[in-house]
């Protein structure tokens, strides 16, 4: 699904932001990547879907090889969420034709579309818990509604990967666990894409997410089972500082400093 062979982003000044990524995602594989601010993680994203390019290495992407491929082809097969994507929608836009916009890539519909598609985008957005928002503008929506509106645009051309890029930011307690539920639920669903989830916070890993890297200062400090990963030593390494593990419900664990 995904393969980084030796790959480096370098700004100009001979800035690295990401030094010599060796990582590959395979089919059925959901991965969390776990950081701090400036580790690296939305330039790892912007190299996934092909809005930056790798300064060294070989990059390949659902198959398809960084210049040998069409990107713009590419990023249709990759649904995608985040806070810069949200910025992006009008306020004036209703909430299934959002969804609708996701089947052709675009912001707002630029074309013809049938009674059946927008029936489908409807039936979507209430499949992702979002039937209460039939109708509804997105200025007027609260940030969570705004999150399941997004995703639901983000699955609507069955992208075989699906890229959350920390989702819950700025949703308040009960928000975000419910928003968690729905990613819960659409990795639980038989067709589902693999799932690539981006967070600062270890209480936003659900057990759908067995893989976990841990990204810092532009490097993958480790990789592996997440299992593995949550412990109080490797954190502590990690973050190096001391640091509390709490554990939660369904096998959920919060860090907190020590």
């Amino acid at each position: 699904m995904i393969n980084f062979e030796e790959v480096s982003f370098i700004r100009e000044g001979n800035n690295v932001i990401l030094d010599t990524i060796n990582w590959q995602v395979k089919p059925k594989e959901n991965w969390a990547i776990l950081g701090l601010n400036g580790s690296g993680k939305t330039t790892l994203l912007q190299l996934i879907t092909g809005y930056l390019w790798p300064t060294k290495g070989g990059l390949t992407v659902l198959g398809q090889r960084f210049g040998q491929t069409s990107i713009p082809d590419l990023r249709k097969q990759i649904g995608w969420v985040s806070s810069a994507l949200s910025y992006q929608m009008k306020g004036h836009f209703l909430a299934e034709d959002i969804v609708l916009s996701g089947k052709f890539a675009t912001i707002g519909i630029h074309q013809i579309v049938t009674a059946e598609e927008q029936q489908a985008a409807r039936e979507l957005l209430a499949t992702c818990g979002g039937q209460h928002l039939i109708g509804k503008r997105f200025d007027v929506m609260s940030q969570g509604q705004r999150q399941i509106t997004l995703i639901a645009r983000a699955l609507m051309a069955k992208p075989p990967l699906l890229i959350l890029d920390e989702p819950c930011n700025g949703l308040d307690l009960f928000a975000r666990e419910q928003l968690l539920e729905r990613i819960e639920a659409i990795a639980n669903t038989p067709d589902a894409p693999n799932l690539l989830f981006v967070t600062h916070y270890t209480e936003e890993l659900l057990p759908c997410f067995d893989q976990l890297m841990l990204l810092m200062e532009g490097k993958i400090f480790e990789q592996g089972q997440t299992v593995d990963l949550l412990t109080k030593d490797k954190l502590e390494n990690f973050y190096d500082k001391p640091v509390k593990l709490v554990p939660m419900a369904d096998n959920r664990v919060t860090v907190v400093p020590n």
